[in-house]
């Protein structure tokens, strides 16, 4: 995994599967948000944060390949891990079996910088984020040399 990554393990839920037993694909997003979530926490820029910097970040693409069903008690591991950050963000996602290791799905969303206050697309990462990217990556390097 990269500097900025992030991975969660959960055991899935039974309002989550279908009467089969296996996890409603549309449930996967929920996995991806929550990984996402604790990646840009771990960034240092949670959503609230966004926010105060006056910056929103919709997802703008999504895509998903479903290799193998996750099913209903499942642990899974999910991992997220930002691929690019210069002109939007790109989060990319791989759902594993906990106990096995088996990769089950990946994916990828795309999120563009928006300004909160007119709204208006920026073509470019706002510095805050490269701020905040510059700060974790010498944080691990200083982690790693001690």
């Amino acid at each position: 995994m990269s500097i900025l990554s992030s991975a969660l393990t959960l055991v899935t839920s039974f309002q989550d599967a279908d009467p089969m037993g296996i996890i409603y694909h549309g449930n996967y997003f929920r996995y991806f948000e929550e990984a996402r979530r604790l990646l840009m926490d771990q960034l240092g820029y949670s959503y609230l944060e966004m926010k105060d910097s006056g910056y929103m970040y919709p997802i703008v693409e999504t895509k998903v390949r479903y290799i193998q069903p996750i099913r209903f008690q499942q642990e899974i591991r999910v991992t997220a891990e930002v691929a690019e950050w210069q002109n939007r963000i790109r989060v990319n996602y791989v759902i594993y079996d906990a106990q096995t290791g088996q990769r089950l799905t990946k994916a990828y969303t795309i999120q563009v910088a928006v300004r909160l206050d007119n709204g208006e697309l920026c073509l470019v990462i706002p510095d805050i984020f490269m701020e905040k990217y510059n700060a974790c990556l010498l944080q691990s390097e200083v982690d790693r040399e001690s």
